[in-house]
């Protein structure tokens, strides 16, 4: 499962969802669910439980230039949400939800969280030129895991 969080009124708080739906078009991808989990909400957790592999896209505070992106697998993943300072706007939600699968028994075995460090967050529709030039490459990371996560 591919589960994009973001607001795609806020611009690059969009990015999460805008990537999901870059990644929908790729045939090459076709045994994945695709999830546009907007804000967060724990209606998400019925989708968790039914997944072995979860890859979740969000825009983070990564404290690099805008556009940069960062793929944090399993218990780096929690170690980044668990971090003290709040990384991401749904990172609070996000790991709630993470806590709720682990109460319900139904943690994803395979877990990612790849970030992407937003340049403007704010009422507008689009991305900030310079995020969505860095969609395809973080597009092309997050195809790597999927494809070295389905390998035999």
């Amino acid at each position: 499962m591919v589960l994009g969080f973001g607001n795609v009124l806020l611009g690059d708080d969009g990015a999460g969802v805008r990537l999901v739906e870059l990644l929908r078009t790729d045939p090459s991808l076709g045994g994945c669910t695709f999830v546009d989990g907007g804000t967060i909400s724990f209606n998400l957790l019925s989708y968790i439980d039914s997944t072995a592999r979860m890859l979740v896209i969000d825009a983070a505070e990564l404290h690099q230039p805008p556009g940069a992106h960062a793929l944090f697998e399993d218990d780096a993943m929690d170690a980044f949400l668990k971090s003290t300072r709040r990384r991401t706007v749904h990172e609070v939600g996000l790991i709630d939800l993470l806590d709720m699968a682990r109460m319900e028994d139904c943690l994803p075995e395979r877990r990612a969280l790849l970030c992407i460090q937003p340049a403007q967050i704010g009422w507008s529709e689009a991305l900030s030129p310079i995020v969505s030039r860095a969609l395809h490459d973080a597009a092309d990371q997050a195809r790597r895991l999927i494809w070295r996560w389905t390998q035999p």
